[in-house]
């Protein structure tokens, strides 16, 4: 019934990947080193633990309890006496094991492995009193055994070991698949870790299903819990031990993300789940608890993939009545996304097309539009065109990449299916922003649909801020500042709650009118806030943020700062490039911000090829005036540098024009080097080259021909 630790067991069931790390008398090969370091560091913190009367390891299946006891016992310099489970029978009784610690030498330790110890609170007592001074009982099981841990961790009693310390790190883990066979990328080893979350045994079947494949990564990529050896694996370990309900209930909930008891209780009709939950958790299923109240959990990442495969194949029709049940509860309790994603499981179209279109507008708005598009691709084409809420969220989509062909297609499939049937008034704002949007019409008509949209769009909906902007852009480039300033500055307070693309724009339209009044400071205010807001609401690469970068390069360039502008100018030219086709006025003002910036910059071959794109363009806006007259302007400007390739102001490099606007000021040249953190050697020489470029045989020469280029202010 007792043996020593040579007696010790030397094998796992299904040799769970945690035997591969066993730690010998030898040094251990190199690439395990790094691997080891983490459980030496553990095995160490339970050789010092020896004032502890209690250990506990407590972690499901297949997380290597028993290779860790048998490495704790090499390390240790006290005896190991193994209690053989098999010949003890299932229940052994706390007063059984304290005649054992009472018979055994001093300073040793009683291992129970894969033993349930059982009985009342007074018997537990009597075991952990008659441990003597250094010596301990170690408990390792799957479930949490029937002791009074609470009042034991109150007394510092127990010491207790549990998944999250056996879990693989990286370099365990890599250090695992290598020994097996699987050599890896980097990469794959964090995706296979995260996957797996540490799993050992999980990550040994992961090794032997990659061993001899050709293509690793797609093993990687494919591997779930519905794999094979996997499948088979949990089936045996974790399923095989419980009553058919506990494994029914476990299935029919795997379509849930987030397990509480109310949320089962209303997928399956019945009553009693947190319960269930708590008791299947402390018996050691691979549940893992999302709180510290025992009141929400989610399924380990590959249990739930098993279980949900395995839900498909044997209940298919009641799988999607679960689905719809888990869709109306989480509904009714305010999350739209995951009751999104039920329906779209249960097959229901309409109301995942609803749910969709109620969460589509916010999401792209705060710069979330990928999240919609994803969502839209679990549709196929023809649901798209037969619903209209998916229709019209499908142009939504359009408003952040400037897609005007593709906004018009689906709004107007949703507008023909809307008037099939009676329209819903809810959709006639959005059917006006999007006519707004593409402006066929022309400026003067874009302002009067903005206009409409406007008064038909809720207060505090996000159509209201994009009819700001779209009436005050308008009015702008019809050549009536004065009135464009109001809807744009309504639009720039509304957005900033509930619809950032929107406000971003606002904002830098206000300060396009503060450069027209030649109030600069103003406008760098107006495009720092928009630049800045742009980062914080994820617009980055919205395709429609091109105009911000625009006019923020413009500002900083005006205000002298030559990196952050050029910086500003690429990015902008990069969204610009990717607005498919979006409204031509839109475009034009865009292009000659970035037109002006760049021969802020002497770049003056790159501003007259922006020229040209807007003049082009200008033709599909003739009612905008205004941007015909910015365009003149800039080409004025433009005509007055040298057209050299190799000489001239537009061969200007970045660090020479940093110079040049230094050169109006009383700053020697040393002052300058310090300013710029370089030598005065260096400043003297940019100068000259300067000079050069600027046919200029002065410093006050060169500032007088940079004036008149418009490199620098008067």
């Amino acid at each position: 019934m007792l043996s020593v630790v040579s007696a010790a067991p030397t094998s796992l069931p299904a040799r769970t990947a945690a035997t591969l790390f066993e730690i010998g008398s030898g040094v251990p090969p190199p690439r395990l080193r790094r691997g080891i370091v983490r459980r030496e560091r553990l095995i160490r913190t339970l050789v010092q633990s020896a004032d502890i009367p209690l250990v506990l390891v407590r972690a499901p299946a297949g997380y290597g309890k028993t290779t860790l006891l048998r490495q704790w016992s090499q390390r240790d310099g006290r005896r190991f006496v193994w209690m053989d489970p098999e010949a003890s029978g299932d229940d052994v009784a706390p007063a059984r094991a304290a005649a054992m610690m009472r018979g055994a030498p001093a300073a040793s330790v009683l291992v129970m492995d894969d033993t349930e110890l059982r009985g009342d609170a007074e018997a537990v007592q009597t075991l952990i009193r008659a441990v003597p001074p250094g010596s301990q009982v170690v408990l390792a099981a799957r479930g949490e055994p029937e002791l009074p841990i609470g009042s034991l961790r109150a007394r510092g009693q127990v010491m207790e070991v549990g998944p999250t310390e056996l879990a693989m790190t990286r370099s365990e883990a890599a250090a695992l698949l290598s020994m097996a066979g699987a050599e890896l990328d980097p990469a794959d080893v964090a995706t296979l870790l995260q996957h797996t979350e540490g799993w050992p045994a999980a990550l040994y079947l992961a090794a032997l299903t990659l061993r001899g494949d050709q293509d690793p990564h797609g093993v990687v990529t494919a591997f779930a819990g519905d794999d094979r050896f996997v499948a088979d694996y949990l089936r045996d370990e974790v399923l095989a031990r419980l009553p058919a309900a506990n494994v029914a209930f476990l299935m029919r909930t795997s379509i849930l993300v987030t397990l509480s008891g109310p949320v089962c209780d209303a997928v399956l009709d019945a009553s009693g789940s947190g319960e269930r939950l708590r008791d299947l958790s402390r018996a050691g299923i691979p549940l893992v608890p999302l709180d510290g109240a025992d009141s929400a959990y989610r399924h380990h990442t590959l249990l739930g993939e098993m279980l949900r495969a395995e839900q498909h194949r044997a209940e298919p029709s009641r799988t999607a009545e679960l689905h719809r049940r888990a869709g109306e509860w989480h509904e009714h309790h305010g999350d739209v996304a995951a009751a999104l994603e039920h329906a779209i499981a249960a097959g229901e179209t309409r109301d995942a097309g609803r749910l969709l279109w109620e969460i589509a507008g916010p999401r792209v708005a705060h710069g979330r539009a990928e999240d919609v598009q994803h969502w839209l691709g679990r549709f196929r084409e023809e649901e798209l065109a037969a619903e209209p809420t998916l229709a019209l969220t499908a142009a939504t989509v359009h408003l952040a990449d400037g897609d005007r062909d593709r906004l018009e297609h689906w709004a107007g499939t949703a507008e023909r299916l809307l008037a099939v049937g009676a329209a819903p008034s809810a959709f006639d704002a959005t059917l006006v922003v999007m006519r707004a949007v593409a402006a066929r019409g022309g400026l003067a008509e874009m302002v009067a649909d903005a206009t409409e949209a406007y008064e038909l769009a809720p207060v505090d909906g996000v159509w209201r801020p994009l009819s700001c902007f779209l009436r005050g852009a308008g009015l702008h480039l019809l050549g009536d500042r004065e009135a464009a300033v109001e809807p744009l500055q309504e639009g720039a307070r509304r957005g900033g709650v509930v619809a950032p693309s929107a406000q971003v724009l606002c904002l830098a339209q206000l300060a396009l009118l503060a450069v027209d009044a030649n109030d600069w400071e103003h406008a760098a205010l107006l495009a720092s806030r928009a630049r800045s807001q742009v980062q914080q609401a994820g617009l980055e690469r919205y395709p429609t943020s091109a105009l911000v970068y625009a006019v923020s390069a413009l500002v900083r360039a005006h205000r002298e700062r030559v990196d952050t502008a050029q910086g500003d100018r690429r990015h902008g030219l990069d969204l610009l490039a990717g607005l498919l086709d979006g409204p031509p006025w839109y475009a034009v003002e865009t292009r000659v911000a970035l037109a002006r910036a760049t021969l802020r910059l002497g770049d003056a071959v790159g501003a007259r090829v922006l020229l040209d794109e807007a003049s082009r363009q200008l033709r599909d806006a003739a009612d905008a005036p205004l941007a015909a007259g910015w365009i003149a302007d800039c080409r004025v400007q433009a005509a007055g540098f040298v057209t050299s390739s190799l000489m001239g102001p537009g061969s200007l490099t970045t660090a020479e024009l940093r110079v040049l606007r230094m050169l109006p000021t009383h700053l020697s040249f040393r002052e300058m080097g310090d300013r710029l953190q370089v030598s005065s050697n260096t400043i003297k020489t940019h100068a000259h080259a300067v000079y050069r470029k600027l046919d200029a045989r002065s410093r006050s020469e060169a500032v007088l021909q940079a004036r008149s280029l418009g490199l620098v202010d008067a």
